[in-house]
């Protein structure tokens, strides 16, 4: 497997990280996909890993990816990634309603998760001569807050600010990680069909989701996931992308 390179995708069993694994495959690459559910993808790709995981379950995460990056020849590596693409968008209802732990659930898969994840990628990876490239997908909701989407807009927001810190601190270093935050937009995945069912009087923004949706205004999970791709290929770029 030498020159190959090697990628970790959060989310791996739906949506966007099913199909940018796929695409990822097919390259050549080797995938280890992190999800709370199971996945058939080993069936079919033998450059397949799953790891079942939850990725609420933060102090966890940094013996997850030393334990990864023990089963990959590193000094064989050409490139090596992490997309931080799990989230969670619930609690869909004014911050008043929201439960302690409904708040706390979704700002450690959103937020805090990656931030720890990126955190053990570079510490485990610093010695390598590889190059090493993480996406954060972030969402626009991030940029404009949206009633009854409080938790899930301050997550991604500080996506966002995350990013751009870690690519600062980056600038300095002899083997720069390459971080990036990109919005697909609006995407036709289990997240957006959750927003768009939700009960009208307890989250105010469910008919306007179901319009987009009606009016094919979403991205498919395949057309972003190829935008991610290409992002992947790229020998470097900026900290923000839309």
């Amino acid at each position: 497997m030498m020159g190959s390179r090697y990628l970790i995708i959060t989310g791996t069993s739906r949506g966007i990280g099913r199909q940018l694994a796929e695409l990822c495959l097919e390259k050549g690459d080797v995938v280890y996909g992190i999800a709370r559910g199971t996945s058939d993808l080993g069936d079919t790709y033998e450059r397949y890993t799953h790891v079942q995981f939850d990725i609420e379950d933060i102090h966890s995460i940094d013996d997850l990816i030393s334990g990864i990056l023990e089963q990959i020849p590193l000094p064989d590596v050409e490139c090596i990634g992490l997309i931080n693409n799990a989230a969670m968008l619930e609690p869909l209802k004014p911050i008043d309603q929201c439960l302690a732990d409904e708040i706390s659930v979704q700002l450690n898969i959103s937020l805090v998760a990656p931030m720890i994840l990126t955190s053990s990628f570079i510490h485990y990876t610093n010695h390598m001569t590889a190059q090493r490239k993480i996406i954060n997908v972030s969402s626009g909701s991030g940029s404009y807050p949206a009633p009854s989407m409080a938790a899930y807009c301050t997550s991604k927001a500080g996506i966002d600010m995350f990013t751009k810190c870690v690519a600062m601190e980056q600038t300095s270093q002899p083997n720069p990680v390459h971080i990036i935050a990109f919005d697909p937009g609006m995407v036709d995945t289990e997240l957006q069909a959750v927003a768009r069912e939700k009960d009208a009087e307890e989250f105010v923004l469910s008919s306007v989701f179901q319009e987009a949706y009606e009016s094919g205004q979403l991205r498919s999970p395949h057309d972003v996931a190829q935008d991610i791709l290409r992002l992947l290929e790229e020998s470097g770029y900026p900290s923000i992308s839309n």
